[in-house]
């Protein structure tokens, strides 16, 4: 495939021959990012956590924003492990809203505290945060038989991330609409929104494969 055929399927070529999806090109870091991150079934506890108050900070903003700044977030936010979270208080936000190194919104960053009592909340009813939003994995028949740029320029949002969106604001979580958390599912592997072509979708649908559902 031509460099220029493979853009207009949304794919680029990277300097190592590699079909890519084409919004990771800009940085070296962002491809790595969509290589072996994004896509790929995560179950661990704190990347979901993060995923999800990241999400809710990218509003309005580029997700490569976010990534560039992602250590800076987790060393704020104490690498986002709800059990600290919880314990901020007024001088964890005035300490958070002074430093250039995050996303300075207040609303955001006391959503995050907020969200990390429901964290703990979630687990006490489900187990972890994983067997909850594992619950929401969209059914393979209602995924398209192929995933092309066109078809992604529909997929903003899907039923089950309005249905986890609608839940989890019921739960008393904030900053989590249906269309961030359809960002999360697609980074967290619950969709796998790598194009067809793509390098990285064989290895994110065999990782799903290997996958055990938490429970």
């Amino acid at each position: 495939m031509s460099d220029a055929g493979a853009r207009a399927d949304g794919l680029f070529a990277g300097a190592d021959g590699a079909l890519r999806c084409s919004w990771c090109e800009a940085t070296p870091a962002y491809q790595h990012y969509h290589d072996h991150e994004w896509g790929f079934p995560v179950t661990d506890e704190r990347r979901l956590f993060e995923k999800l108050c990241l999400e809710g900070f990218q509003a309005g903003l580029s997700w490569l924003t976010i990534l560039n700044k992602r250590e800076n977030f987790r060393a704020g936010f104490a690498n986002f492990e709800a059990e600290k979270v919880v314990r901020f208080g007024d001088a964890d936000v005035k300490r958070l809203l002074a430093d250039a190194g995050i996303v300075r919104h207040r609303g955001k960053i006391e959503s995050t505290i907020n969200n990390a009592k429901r964290v703990l909340e979630l687990r006490e009813e489900f187990g972890s945060l994983a067997a909850y939003a594992w619950r929401f994995e969209p059914s393979p028949s209602s995924r398209p038989k192929q995933v092309t740029l066109a078809e992604l320029r529909t997929f903003t949002t899907s039923a089950e991330s309005i249905a986890m969106s609608k839940d989890l604001k019921k739960r008393g979580w904030s900053f989590v609409g249906p269309t961030t958390v359809y960002a999360f599912m697609q980074a967290m592997g619950l969709v796998n929104d790598h194009i067809e072509g793509c390098g990285a979708r064989d290895a994110a649908l065999a990782a799903r494969k290997a996958l055990t559902l938490p429970r």
